[in-house]
């Protein structure tokens, strides 16, 4: 298990006292506000302590990373065990999943403790989904048999309704199709349905207009309901990506100042903001293949078209969850590390470890998907 010292670790000190984000599961944050919690106890995340209390990262593999593991990976899924909870600025053990050997680090990690194939399950779980967004690991984990405590996931009850309003908008089209007139089904029923944790049996007649056997069927579902996820998260994270595009480049150094430093400072803010822009832009691109095929199934009368998209979806669903969880992650991270636009200031070091981050963070992707 290897000592983390590099730049991930001094940016998630700045996370130490926040929620989680798209990129980072911050259960030290959880256990820090919910320990007290009979439901925190009762229906926790991983059943090893220091497990529960640890931060989960989706980390962009380095080129030196690579040999960790025997198949080819853009992202991982990293633990960090912190050495010191009351500062995560001193470091801490840490391992992938999924990296050579990982299932022993875990074993010497857990002792004698015999609950730990159970987090381990967990843990490739959560390797199975492409961002850390809580909408979607809630989901993931219940339908992969985790009933884990709702106080580990940042979710309201107002966004909650949002999303279903949202979802309740998107498939109107579509129920109106597969269910018939006079029926008891209504956009608002089925989106309910639609996003509880298990395929429901009212959701049939979907399936069967689809020509889907049960496991593609359930497979597609669940992308389809990240894709319409990522729509309504785009569309709300749109203002908090023009603020941070708006004052990144207002973000001033305080202390001494470096020259090559101050030199990074500003390069690496020109290509962030041209690297935002792009990746918003591809995420745009990636949600329209899910528009078109849904247009063309409920205006144009092809639902083959729409199954093809359900077929490709899990795949397409990786790799738009990786692009949307990466400006996801830098919107949310510059709103708490900077509350007030009128105080865009930090020492020079900390200003070059976020950006780093957050171009590590932007890093090229293979082209999405056909």
């Amino acid at each position: 298990m290897a000592a983390s010292s590099d730049r991930s670790i001094r940016n998630l000190g700045a996370l130490q006292k926040t929620a989680s984000t798209s990129r980072v599961l911050n259960l030290l944050a959880v256990a820090g506000e919910h320990r007290k919690d009979p439901e925190y106890s009762a229906m926790p995340f991983f059943r090893n302590p220091l497990l529960n209390e640890s931060l989960v990262l989706k980390h962009r593999l380095r080129a030196d990373e690579q040999f960790l593991f025997n198949d080819q990976r853009h992202v991982a899924t990293k633990v960090i065990i912190p050495f010191e909870r009351s500062d995560l600025r001193m470091g801490g053990r840490s391992f992938f999943v999924g990296q050579k050997g990982w299932l022993s680090i875990v074993q010497e990690l857990a002792s004698e403790d015999d609950r730990i194939m159970h987090d381990v399950a967990v843990l490739q779980a959560l390797d199975e989904i492409p961002s850390l967004d809580p909408f979607l690991l809630r989901e993931h984990l219940n339908r992969r048999g985790f009933p884990i405590s709702s106080v580990y996931f940042s979710i309201s009850e107002a966004d909650m309704e949002r999303m279903q309003a949202f979802v309740g908008s998107q498939i109107q089209l579509l129920i109106d199709m597969a269910f018939p007139k006079g029926s008891d089904a209504g956009s608002d029923r089925m989106a309910s349905v639609l996003l509880s944790n298990q395929i429901d049996e009212r959701l049939e007649p979907l399936r069967l207009v689809m020509r889907l056997d049960a496991e593609s069927y359930r497979e597609g579902i669940f992308s389809w309901k990240g894709f319409l996820y990522y729509k309504w998260a785009l569309a709300d994270m749109g203002p908090k990506l023009a603020t941070v595009l708006k004052e990144l480049p207002m973000l001033r150094p305080v202390g001494p100042k470096d020259r090559d430093l101050m030199a990074y400072i500003q390069e690496s803010r020109t290509r962030l903001i041209k690297n935002i822009q792009q990746r918003r832009r591809e995420v745009a691109e990636a949600l329209q293949v899910y528009d078109d095929a849904y247009r063309d199934l409920t205006h144009n009368g092809k639902p083959m078209a729409f199954r093809d998209f359900l077929l490709k979806a899990p795949t397409m669903f990786m790799v738009l969850g990786e692009r949307i969880g990466c400006i996801s992650h830098i919107s949310s991270f510059w709103r708490y590390r900077f509350k007030d636009p009128r105080d865009l200031a930090a020492p020079i070091e900390e200003i070059v470890d976020i950006l780093a981050d957050f171009e590590s963070n932007l890093a090229s992707l293979d082209s999405f998907g056909a």
